[in-house]
């Protein structure tokens, strides 16, 4: 894909994001109004989830018909052999999002023959729109942002990410680990969100065992365009299966992934 091409779908989400962030700070406001179902253990979703998505993939459809999509909530679609697939989470923090809380937001990511090009996550509760891409900058309401200047873990805080897709067993030990190290951890309820307050240094790091390609790409692309590092996550099928993610400073970037690994060798 060109330089003209990418530049196109750049803008456009760059306005797109701040349409869908606006919709689903819309319910929001009205939350005593939405249907909420229970998609499984600690897993919820809303006609907010939908609706969002919905209006995000319709309007990256009529304009980019030959691009793919990936929604966390309608799923696959135009997925034959596209060049470029965007990947989408409506509301990233839904739990939160349900119960009155900040910590969530919308994400957008543009993978590109397979590499993550450009992300877009708001935070529409919170008044902070966070962009980034390949080769550029990343900001955050327009103003440039970098990742924290940290090499041990007891620098700050380290954002840490828990599903019940991954057993307490194997979740413990890294944990565990992380303390040890004398580490302090906070977990926000939002995956993007977490990952994006690295990429402007508010968390020295992001780690998590099993994260959904959904729930980070957009950030991915803004923390590698703040200067950080990221575990290759589309590697081995991550991008439908999801993956493990590590997010950091390079400095930092050892000791993070170490802590896996010792998980790996208990």
């Amino acid at each position: 894909m060109d330089s003209v091409a990418l530049q196109d779908r750049f803008d456009f989400a760059s306005r797109l994001i701040e349409e869908a962030g606006a919709l689903a700070l819309g319910y929001f406001h009205r939350l005593g109004s939405l249907t909420i179902k229970s998609k499984g253990l600690q897993d919820m979703a809303s006609e907010a989830d939908l609706e969002t998505e919905v209006l995000i993939r319709d309007r990256l459809k009529q304009r980019f018909p030959q691009d793919g999509f990936l929604g966390e909530e309608t799923g696959r679609d135009g997925l034959g052999t596209p060049e470029a697939i965007w990947v989408v989470d409506p509301i990233d923090g839904t739990q939160p999002f349900v119960n009155g809380m900040t910590s969530w937001c919308v994400s957008i990511a543009l993978v590109v023959d397979g590499v993550v090009e450009m992300g877009f996550v708001v935070s529409p509760a919170r008044g902070e729109l966070f962009i980034g891409r390949r080769g550029g900058e990343a900001t955050l309401n327009g103003r440039p942002i970098r990742v924290a200047e940290a090499s041990s873990l007891t620098q700050g805080m380290l954002g840490v990410g828990y599903s019940p897709r991954v057993s307490p067993a194997n979740f413990l030990p890294l944990f565990s680990r992380l303390l040890h190290q004398g580490g302090m951890f906070v977990r926000d309820g939002s995956g993007a969100l977490s990952l994006c307050y690295v990429a402007c240094g508010r968390l020295i790091g992001y780690v998590e065992m099993h994260i959904n390609s959904w729930d980070c790409l957009g950030a991915v692309a803004i923390i590698e365009a703040a200067g950080g590092r990221t575990n290759d996550f589309l590697a081995g099928d991550g991008l439908w299966k999801g993956n493990r993610m590590i997010a950091g400073p390079a400095s930092l970037y050892p000791a993070l992934a170490a802590l896996f690994e010792e998980t790996a060798a208990a």
